[in-house]
């Protein structure tokens, strides 16, 4: 599958693997055939009125948003929409995701974001549903901004870091001045109108209390809630860790596991709760993955990836959490102006995110549980000058999390059986 490149390219490259030791005439050979995209995640705000002090577009190696244009340009969006129609009719799509994604999306208000989603309607052929998800930090959210949103089909998701002022103290604006107060305001004015709810996503902070961020979240009861691991990778490790050199790694249940300890006290609370609690994709993915079934999301299981981004500039890129790992790390140098779709899924980080297991180490591949951890996030696989064919950074943090939740659900298994 690998071809070693000795050249000066890789040499000087951040990642060579996969941007020049990834083979991809064997990887198309004898691999999965491609997968389409089938979540669009469009750019409509390259700012943010939040300088939150653990971003990973703001505050990560990659700095190109200061290259982008501050508002996404209406030609780009019919650009862009005319585009995932040509990738839907090319594939016979169904059914697409559409996310509304910034900055923050809001800065502009309402009117650019139903602009972008009636050209992709405009565009899409009638076989092809379409939802549009809008994230946003909540703090411009207003009931007139969301009865707008709300008509136009656009439902809403927040980004917090737990539902008190303590949790989201890292939430603040350029003057340094919390944003907890409107963001709170958003969560009670979403929870009045859940038919525009589209959930909550949390950054971790293992300064916080599990069960006092899972009780805050609860309370404002979203649909969903996805409770999201800090995007760091061994070059740049993650708060409170000190990890080894990946290619050394052994024994991980061995390793300190203070992401694992925290999310496995957050399941137990979640798990034993006697009335429904709401849905955590995280906890809900490993079940599923721990019974047979294949995985939505890239955090865990082996599934390909199907997700792309376009900026504002209509600059065509992978997941926003490689701008963690150096600069540009998620261009691919197409355009929707110039380029198809089906050009980027020949990218060498795009067909290795579809590779499932032969993108990943000997290390993971002797794993028994790479079925489910699949070696976690592809960003938070990442080692300076190497590349990204490594364990997670969170390598021991996911062995801890998904050995209890498989022992938790092994016992349930066993005091329902007769």
């Amino acid at each position: 599958m690998r071809v070693e490149h000795t050249g000066a390219g890789a040499a000087r490259s951040p990642a060579p693997w996969p941007l020049y030791e990834l083979d991809l005439a064997e990887a198309r050979r004898t691999g999965p055939h491609p997968l389409p995209f089938r979540q669009f995640v469009l750019k409509t705000h390259s700012r943010c009125n939040l300088a939150c002090t653990y971003c990973y577009i703001y505050e990560s190696p990659d700095r190109s948003w200061r290259e982008r244009p501050v508002r996404v340009p209406d030609a780009t969006m019919r650009r862009t929409a005319a585009r995932i129609a040509e990738h839907v009719r090319a594939h016979r799509l169904s059914s697409v995701r559409v996310d509304l994604h910034g900055g923050e999306p809001l800065l502009g208000g309402a009117a650019p974001l139903l602009r972008y989603t009636a050209h992709v309607r405009e565009a899409l052929p009638d076989h092809c549903a379409v939802s549009f998800v809008v994230q946003t930090n909540g703090t411009l959210l207003t009931p007139d901004a969301l009865a707008a949103l709300a008509g136009a089909g656009i439902r809403v998701g927040l980004s917090l870091d737990g539902g008190t002022a303590a949790h989201n103290r890292r939430r603040v604006d350029h003057a340094g001045r919390p944003g907890w107060p409107a963001a709170a305001r958003a969560a009670r004015l979403l929870r009045d109108h859940p038919g525009s709810y589209a959930g909550i996503l949390c950054t971790i902070d293992l300064t916080s209390d599990p069960g006092e961020v899972l009780d805050g979240l609860t309370a404002l009861r979203p649909p969903a809630l996805d409770l999201l691991l800090p995007h760091a990778n061994w070059s740049s490790p993650p708060p409170g860790v000190a990890p080894d050199d990946p290619r050394t790694l052994t024994l991980p249940h061995r390793r300190p596991t203070p992401y694992g300890d925290w999310l496995a006290e957050v399941f137990d609370l979640w798990w034993d709760k006697d009335r429904p609690a709401v849905p955590v994709r995280l906890f809900a993915e490993i079940i599923a993955l721990l019974l047979g079934l294949p995985s939505s999301t890239e955090s865990v299981g082996l599934s390909p990836a199907a997700t792309v981004v376009v900026d504002t500039d209509g600059a065509i890129e992978q997941v926003d959490s490689l701008k963690t790992a150096y600069p540009y790390a998620p261009a691919t140098g197409l355009d929707v102006h110039r380029n198809t779709f089906d050009e980027a899924l020949e990218h060498p980080g795009i067909v290795a995110r579809q590779l499932g297991r032969g993108a990943l180490p000997a290390a993971c591949l002797d794993c028994p549980l790479v079925a489910v951890c699949g070696a976690g996030n592809y960003a938070h696989r990442y080692v300076a000058h190497s590349g990204f064919q490594h364990p997670t950074v969170y390598c021991a943090d996911m062995t801890r999390l998904i050995r209890h939740i498989a022992g938790r659900l092994r016992a349930e298994i066993a005091s329902a059986s007769p």
